[in-house]
C-alpha cells in the first residue's frame, strides 16, 4: 500500500457519523444508567426503550469503528503535517490507537455489564467513558492548535476527500 495522500469520502464519512453517535451516547446516558442502577437494584435487569437505544448505538459504533479499521489498513492515512514537531507526531499516533480501543472495549464491556449485571463492569465502563471523554477533549485541542497556532490546516483533511 503506498503512503496516502488524504483521507476517502467513506473515512471522512464513517468519523463525522462516529462522531455524531458517541455524542448521542453521552447526551442520553442518564437513561442506561438509571436503568442499569435499578437492574442492579431489583436483581433483573429490564430492557427499556433508553436501554435499547443505547445498546444499539453502541453496537452500531463498534461495527462502524471495524470497517474505519478496515479502511484504513486497506486506504491508509496521510502523514502528519510536516510542520508538527515529533512529539506531536507520536502522540497524534498514540491518541488514534487509544481511540479505537476505547470505542471498541466500551460497547464489549457494557454489553458485559448488563447482560452479566455486573457492578464491576459497569464501573469500568464508566472509567472508558470518562477516558474517552478525555482524549475527545484532547483530540478538539491538538485540531485547535493546529489550526490556529502552527496553522497547518489539518481539519482540511477531514472535509476534502482524495476520492
Amino acid at each position: 500500500m503506498s503512503e496516502a495522500t488524504g483521507y476517502t469520502r467513506m473515512q471522512i464519512r464513517l468519523h463525522w457519523l462516529v462522531m455524531v453517535f458517541v455524542i448521542l451516547q453521552y447526551a442520553l446516558h442518564e437513561g442506561i444508567a438509571e436503568a442499569f442502577d435499578a437492574g442492579l437494584d431489583a436483581g433483573r435487569m429490564t430492557l427499556d426503550v433508553g436501554a435499547v437505544g443505547h445498546m444499539g448505538l453502541g453496537l452500531l459504533i463498534l461495527l462502524l469503528v471495524f470497517w474505519r479499521i478496515a479502511l484504513r489498513q486497506e486506504h491508509g492515512a496521510p502523514p502528519p503535517p510536516a510542520a508538527e514537531p515529533a512529539w506531536a507526531k507520536l502522540a497524534a499516533k498514540a491518541t488514534h490507537h487509544a481511540f479505537y480501543a476505547l470505542l471498541i472495549a466500551l460497547p464489549i464491556t457494557g454489553g458485559l455489564a448488563w447482560g452479566m449485571a455486573s457492578e464491576t463492569l459497569g464501573d469500568v465502563h464508566e472509567v472508558l467513558r470518562a477516558l474517552l471523554l478525555l482524549l475527545i477533549l484532547l483530540h478538539v485541542g491538538a485540531v485547535a492548535v493546529h489550526q490556529l497556532v502552527w496553522k497547518t490546516d489539518l481539519l482540511t483533511r477531514m472535509r476534502s476527500p482524495v476520492d
